[in-house]
């Protein structure tokens, strides 16, 4: 239990960590994966961890139907409906987003775990956060009056809840690195809805935990990324009764490798999931950890990582999205080359 709220158990904990050996020789760094992507539900990924907790909070509630959001392809919606079709409750997804012209990737996961995706156009005079919370509120009413009491989570899972379950990860995390006896260890994870670094940087802080922490954002935050995160350390602070002072400074964030938008199509970040797949038989997803790992291989090349330096990256998982047709029609030029029809 973790300051009051208890969790579900999801996952196959704790996640392994893998040594890229090819890939730590070619850079002259010890590179390490902890394998959040093999998990136990829905394909696996990161936002199982947060789920645990929220489906606790949801069934401790009386839940019969989880609701949650995000973009068309989201990875958090898909595991939201493995974690509700797991524990017998139903659930749905609300995109403010376009129909992309066919159903693949996660979409199709979501119809096959019995999840009711809703895709709300928005035509400009509104909006994004209005549109969504006008359909939140109608598609929850719908359920209601079919008798189902519906339980919301945000995008990402990413509420102070959600950031439990890497506060977790962060104890469970240390405990292995101190196994490993790795000198001064430094984890590198995703930053998006920014849940999985919060629960990462309040576990260690709050805990005294040793190892360094670096999150690489995937999207630009307009309002500024430090500012982001103090709002939400501190919302967690104020909540949970956590010891740990933080100011923005405290935050390790970088914003150089989001390659200008959420989820585009991007030739490094391509070339850098070739490159792992070629070197180590690991694949990783265009939107999230392929940004990630392409920023690792520019911070190498800049002297932001030393060399021998000992770096953890966490594999949030994401891999449906290699199957979506902006991505997916990239991958098909690119790779076309490797079929030969005899």
């Amino acid at each position: 239990m973790l300051y009051g709220h208890d969790k579900v158990n999801i996952l196959m904990q704790p996640s392994q960590i893998t040594y890229l050996k090819n890939v730590s020789d070619d850079l002259g760094i010890n590179l390490y994966l902890k394998r959040d992507d093999i998990t136990a539900l829905g394909t696996g990924g990161n936002k199982l961890r947060k789920l645990e907790y929220l489906v606790k909070d949801a069934l401790d509630k009386g839940a019969t139907m989880l609701l949650t959001t995000g973009g068309t392809q989201t990875n958090h919606g898909r595991l939201t409906a493995a974690s509700a079709a797991h524990f017998g409750l139903k659930s749905a997804i609300v995109a403010v987003d376009e129909y992309p012209g066919e159903i693949s990737a996660n979409l199709i996961l979501d119809g096959i775990m019995n999840c009711n995706v809703y895709l709300v156009h928005n035509d400009g005079t509104r909006t994004k956060q209005e549109v969504a919370e006008e359909s939140f509120a109608k598609i929850t009413k719908e359920w209601e009056n079919k008798g189902e009491k519906v339980y919301f989570i945000c995008t990402g899972g990413s509420n102070n809840i959600g950031m439990l379950g890497y506060y977790d990860c962060a104890l469970e995390l240390d405990k292995q690195l101190k196994e490993m006896n790795l000198e001064d260890p430094r984890v590198i994870t995703t930053v998006g809805s920014m849940g999985t670094y919060m629960g990462l940087f309040a576990g260690q802080k709050n805990e005294n935990l040793d190892f360094r922490l670096t999150g690489i954002a995937i999207e630009p935050f307009p309002d500024g990324i430090e500012k982001t995160a103090i709002e939400y350390y501190n919302s967690c602070k104020e909540e949970f009764g956590m010891k740990f002072e933080a100011k923005e400074s405290d935050f390790d964030l970088s914003c150089d490798y989001h390659r200008g938008a959420y989820n585009n199509p991007c030739k490094e970040v391509r070339e850098a999931i070739y490159y792992l797949g070629s070197k180590e038989g690991i694949v990783m997803d265009p939107c999230y950890t392929g940004k990630t790992f392409a920023g690792i291989l520019e911070m190498v090349e800049k002297g932001d990582i030393s060399k021998g330096e000992n770096v953890v990256m966490i594999h949030t998982g994401g891999i449906p999205g290699i199957y979506t047709k902006h991505h997916r029609i990239e991958f098909e030029k690119e790779l076309r080359k490797y079929i030969h029809i005899m």
